[in-house]
């Protein structure tokens, strides 16, 4: 088992399968986009998952599918259904922007692939252009609708970003009354490719919780390792916050984040430490990857604020791995 020196075992990976996206999230990358890497410098599916594989039996619980936007990347469900075949992996989850999501909602079903984290910052048509630079918010909804239907466990995550959405706060959580879903609140952070650190000006986790408290009633909820949560009474679906700047929740962190083109991160602030696409492409075997995440795992730091110490530059979240 993976264990870092704070004795936080490593359960849960976060694995980008592209650094491309069909949307141009102003605070994701810069409107002019990013230069996206050559399809050679990206792990192969089957790169992917001899690195699944590994992880798998030294402890790995759950894998969350990102990009980039996973569904640009062709072939994605012959990788999904060998991923859903590893023994020892208990739960395949998925984040999308839900432009794509539709056509495959069937596949993803069949596979046992039934929780979704489906991005959507504004219901508004016109603030949805001027936030992902594209449009497409109607099919968005028409996703998110279809997937409830079909049994799929849906949670909403919307960044928060002031004057921006500020007035899509409520209609979003609203979605969480009539139907057994998440809408989640994330404080932005920043990850937009540029050099503007537009986190310094975000709304935290209480001036959200506030706003939204002014008109509905919620109250403390179950919690895990990533959200506050809250309900209002008769509804079916729950508020959560995500402290992604405030970093409250860093203490119990048992996630790794891989990108596409398979450099490791131990914290989402910090820089990536390790190429295990170097290290298949060397003809490394599973020991040797094993005893390599193993010494970068020994170096996770004991929260966010620690890895940031020496952060070299805040890169594209699409390329991280959102």
């Amino acid at each position: 088992m993976l264990i870092d020196k704070f004795n936080r075992p490593i359960k849960y990976l976060r694995l980008s399968v592209t650094d491309r996206c069909n949307l141009r999230c102003y605070y994701c990358m810069p409107e002019e986009g990013i230069k996206f890497l050559p399809q050679k410098q990206l792990l192969s599916y089957e790169e992917m998952l001899r690195l699944c594989q590994i992880l798998v039996k030294e402890g790995v619980e759950k894998i969350r599918i990102t990009g980039g936007e996973p569904f640009v990347r062709r072939e994605l469900m012959v990788f999904l259904t060998a991923l859903s075949k590893l023994n020892g992996l208990q739960k395949i989850a998925l984040t999308t922007n839900g432009l794509l999501t539709m056509d495959y909602l069937e596949e993803l079903k069949a596979l046992g692939i039934l929780d979704l984290n489906i991005s959507l910052d504004s219901l508004d048509e016109e603030r949805f252009f001027q936030i992902t630079r594209r449009k497409g918010l109607d099919k968005v909804i028409k996703t998110i609708n279809r997937a409830y239907e079909m049994g799929f466990r849906i949670k909403i995550n919307a960044v928060v970003m002031g004057e921006k959405n500020q007035d899509d706060l409520l209609p979003l959580a609203r979605l969480a009354k009539n139907r057994a879903i998440d809408v989640r609140f994330i404080e932005e952070m920043p990850f937009n490719g540029g050099d503007a650190h537009t986190a310094s000006k975000v709304w935290n986790h209480h001036k959200i919780l506030d706003f939204l408290h002014k008109e509905i009633p919620l109250q403390p909820s179950d919690f895990n390792s990533t959200a506050y949560r809250y309900e209002a009474n008769g509804w079916k679906g729950k508020i959560g916050i995500i402290p992604a700047f405030s970093r409250t929740f860093c203490g119990s962190c048992d996630r790794l984040r891989m990108s596409a083109q398979g450099e490791v991160r131990t914290c989402l602030y910090a820089n990536s430490g390790l190429s295990l696409r170097d290290l298949i492409r060397n003809g490394k075997t599973d020991t040797e990857i094993i005893q390599t995440l193993q010494t970068l795992i020994q170096q996770k730091a004991k929260n966010g604020f620690e890895a940031e110490k020496d952060l070299r530059s805040h890169d594209s979240m699409s390329v991280i791995g959102g």
